[in-house]
């Protein structure tokens, strides 16, 4: 098994369509089908069925699949061992971040790390958390910034960075006015949400179950930085992080409206995948990470410091 056809076979995993994997992973369409059926050849079974949605594993091909996964992750460990040994090491690193967080918080985080590094090069993508936790698990993203849903691929270690609180805020224009000590007794309010799937989606969706509120969607909106413009403007009211509206907040074009329940915060957390030998950039940053973990509350309300996952 050429890891170069188990490259291939994983593009076809993911696109579920040969010319989608070709344009993918820069080959000819024929170069897709003819390494897909050598490595068929090479394990005596048929790894693809042809469905009306696209190309599905069969029960071999679902097998072969993580271990595809692994033997590709241990050859990068191999060749991160081998620059760290003898120092030839790139110094390139590819992180990941939610929108929000790669505009507040990642700014002065980078700036200090390649302060720290200027030799390593820092490449950023934004996207949603799925595609992050995808992206390092198939090594395409070194690590990557989130919020906290719960379980993640086993595959990956996590680090809590900080406790984002969240905020319930609304138009300053008073077009959205609540009893000041009980939201619960407007649960008839227009709410602004994000679309399920996103974390925000599932932290609004948690917080209020745990304040016993049943919110009335008036919207459901793909950008957290539009659901902020949009309560402004007297559309609703908005359950989000309070990084991602601090600066509608400071400038009086939201409120802060009160809220029944203990004090709710999201984790912010940084994830990377396991390996025996990490990447000399990437343990740097690593490393570096550690100097930004802040104090996070217990639900006792307890201070304590976020401890790091094993790597």
């Amino acid at each position: 098994m050429h890891p170069r056809f188990l490259k291939t076979f994983l593009a076809v995993v993911r696109t579920r369509n040969v010319t989608r994997a070709a344009d993918e992973i820069h080959l000819a369409q024929s170069s897709v089908s003819d390494q897909i059926q050598a490595l068929e050849a090479d394990l005596g079974a048929q790894l693809f069925v042809r469905t009306r949605q696209g190309l599905d594993l069969t029960p071999a091909g679902d097998a072969l699949k993580v271990y595809a996964e692994d033997i590709l992750a241990l050859a990068d460990e191999a060749r991160a061992a081998v620059a760290s040994a003898s120092a030839l090491d790139g110094g390139t690193l590819t992180l990941g971040a939610l929108e929000t967080i790669g505009a507040t918080r990642l700014p002065q985080w980078l700036s200090s790390f390649q302060q720290q590094q200027p030799e390593i090069a820092v490449h950023l993508k934004i996207a949603g958390s799925g595609e992050l936790q995808q992206g390092v698990a198939d090594g395409a993203i070194d690590a990557a910034f989130c919020f906290d849903k719960g379980p993640i691929d086993e595959r990956l270690a996590k680090r809590v960075i900080s406790s984002e609180p969240l905020v319930l805020i609304g138009p300053a224009n008073g077009t959205e006015k609540a009893a000041a000590a009980d939201i619960a007794a407007s649960a008839p309010s227009r709410f602004i949400a994000t679309e399920r799937g996103c974390v925000y989606r599932h932290l609004f969706d948690k917080a209020l179950s745990e304040a016993g509120v049943a919110p009335v969607i008036a919207s459901e909106v793909g950008s957290i930085a539009a659901i902020g413009r949009l309560v402004a403007a007297g559309a609703g009211s908005a359950l989000v992080p309070r990084l991602a509206v601090s600066g509608l907040l400071d400038r009086g074009e939201v409120v802060e409206r009160a809220w029944p329940s203990i004090a709710t915060a999201a984790q912010l957390i940084l994830i990377w995948r396991r390996r025996r030998v990490q990447p000399p950039a990437l343990k740097l940053f690593l490393a570096a990470a550690d100097q930004w973990v802040t104090i996070v509350r217990s639900d006792g309300d307890h201070p304590r410091h976020a401890a790091p996952s094993p790597s």
